[in-house]
């Protein structure tokens, strides 16, 4: 039978990355980036992904680091404080 589910409200930490901040980035996502050629590279569950300008990195429930584009990141995420 298919059924009807809707995601549960989950609070997460992210930073947008501007293109001039990546010393926040590299220390909000600790040990879970590779640096090249002033190119950033997320360590995800899926392998590396390349963080592009504007894009936000999100900190998962479970620490887990991964890019979002900034049209998606809207749609899905509201600031709380």
């Amino acid at each position: 039978m298919i059924r009807r589910y809707k995601k549960k409200p989950v609070v997460i930490e992210a930073i947008q990355y501007t293109g001039h901040n990546g010393k926040e980035i590299v220390a909000f996502v600790d040990r879970e980036i590779v640096v090249n050629h002033n190119e950033f590279y997320i360590k995800t569950i899926e392998g590396q992904m390349k963080l592009s300008k504007n894009d936000f990195v999100i900190k998962g429930i479970k620490g887990e680091f991964y890019p979002c584009k900034p049209d998606i990141f809207k749609e899905t995420y509201e600031e709380v404080n």
